[in-house]
């Protein structure tokens, strides 16, 4: 086998160059043209031949050993009739190249599915794999890593809808155009539930998804999915939409349900959007109404707070002014009992001294029955308080001097009242208690 497959032969495709034939051909000259393929075939024969025991031979231009140039014909390759060197060397031949052909390469992300005479048998995972040949066994490849993509209700873009799959009927029977997309990929043992327990798979899937889409449509208010119920239908559709197919056994797992697009009809969309507008004026009025109640709620609030507060305070301030004015008049009452002259004497002066401490008017009490002098001191003081400097100054040493001419006076009809008196007659005693009868509750 090495002298017939030997590729590193220079002579191959050369004939034999040497006369004799007993020395290997040698390796052409420069300049010489490509191997001849009758010479090719004619060296394979010869070195076949050898095998068996035959003398290479060189023919003509025959490719199968026919005459050529020489007239000399006959096969090219004589072997002994029913050999069984041959048989058995064929047959190894065959027997090899046929196992070989079991051997296979399976892409990365992908798995093979062998069946036995068309049945199921095994899943192979990627690398390189062998099966029982044809026709025994045969193997599928499947992509199982491929993200699979479909629309519902438009092709490419938005502008190409599909009326017939995007129009949709909701629970409040309005209707609702809706289109949405579809993400799927084969499970990672589900190729041969995708092979051959569904006929179109991918058909399968589109239907089950706009099934679902349409049971869970119809369940639901239309605003809800116009505006806040996107994200839950769409989770709603891809979970009942697997569990069809789950039921169906394709051995598909939906990735993602993501909504495009959603509106009104394009026969009533101006008219919807009116009403949107109106619903949305109303709205904002509701939000102003709500913003100014929750203005003026709490100011009233608060002001009732403080009025209540207030009249707290005020109770407490009269509770405590009336227990202390108790606890005071006991205290009086007590030292009272204990020496009334003494207290009503004390409680006489002091109510004089806060009396007379806060007034202008200067009183005189005189025993004689001559007219008392009396002198506007309030006015002038108050004059001294509002005049200018200068002027009050001149006020100031006015007061002066009519206090004096005052106490001088006062001084004059004193002497003069005393002289003139009888001495038969003296004067009452008078006492404070006869002029003021002073109250104990009196401050």
């Amino acid at each position: 086998m090495s002298k017939i497959f030997n590729l590193n032969d220079p002579g191959w495709g050369r004939g034999n160059q040497n006369q004799g034939g007993s020395e290997p051909p040698k390796r052409p000259e420069r300049g010489d043209g490509p191997p001849d393929l009758d010479e090719v075939w004619r060296d394979f024969n010869n070195r076949l031949g050898s095998m068996f025991g035959r003398k290479p031979r060189r023919g003509g231009n025959n490719p199968f050993g026919g005459g050529g140039g020489g007239g000399s014909g006959g096969p090219g390759v004589q072997l002994p009739k029913g050999s069984p060197k041959l048989v058995g060397l064929g047959v190894a031949v065959a027997v090899v190249l046929w196992l070989a052909s079991g051997f296979m390469i399976v892409p990365e992300g992908q798995v093979a599915v062998v069946t036995h005479f068309g049945k199921y048998t095994k899943t192979l995972p990627p690398g390189l794999q062998w099966r029982i040949p044809a026709p025994i066994q045969d193997h599928e490849v499947v992509n199982i890593a491929q993200l699979r993509t479909f629309e519902v209700g438009y092709r490419g873009s938005a502008a190409n809808k599909v009326l017939p799959e995007s129009l949709m009927l909701t629970t409040d029977e309005n209707i609702v155009d809706l289109q949405f997309v579809v993400q799927y990929r084969l499970m990672p043992d589900g190729a041969p539930d995708y092979l051959f327990k569904t006929t179109q798979p991918d058909e399968s899937v589109r239907q089950a998804a706009e099934t679902a889409m349409r049971e869970v449509v119809g369940k639901k208010p239309m605003d809800f999915v116009l505006y806040s119920g996107r994200t839950e239908v769409a989770v709603e559709v891809q979970n009942l939409a697997q569990k069809i197919l789950d039921r169906y056994n394709t051995g598909i797992q939906i990735s993602t349900v993501a909504i495009q697009n959603v509106q009104p009809p394009e026969q009533v969309l101006a008219a919807f959007d009116d009403a949107v507008k109106a619903g949305q004026d109303r709205e904002r009025q509701i939000n102003e109404g709500t913003a100014y109640a929750n203005k003026v709620l709490p100011e009233a609030e608060g002001q009732a707070a403080r009025m209540v507060q207030q009249a707290e305070g005020y109770r407490a301030r009269v509770i405590g002014d009336a227990q202390g004015d108790t606890a005071r008049f006991v205290s009086i009452e007590t030292e009272y009992s204990k020496a009334p002259e003494v207290t009503r004497e004390r409680m006489y002066l002091t109510t004089m001294q806060e009396i007379l401490a806060s007034t202008s008017k200067v009183m005189i009490d005189s025993e004689s029955s001559n007219n008392m002098l009396y002198l506007p001191l309030d006015k002038i003081m108050q004059d001294a308080a509002t005049g200018s400097r200068q002027r009050g100054s001149a006020a100031r040493e006015a007061a002066a001097a009519a206090g004096a001419a005052a106490a001088q006076s006062a001084a004059e009809i004193a002497g003069s009242g005393s002289a003139t008196r009888p001495a038969s007659t003296p004067p009452p005693a008078r006492t404070p208690r006869d002029s003021l009868s002073v109250s104990p509750y009196s401050r």
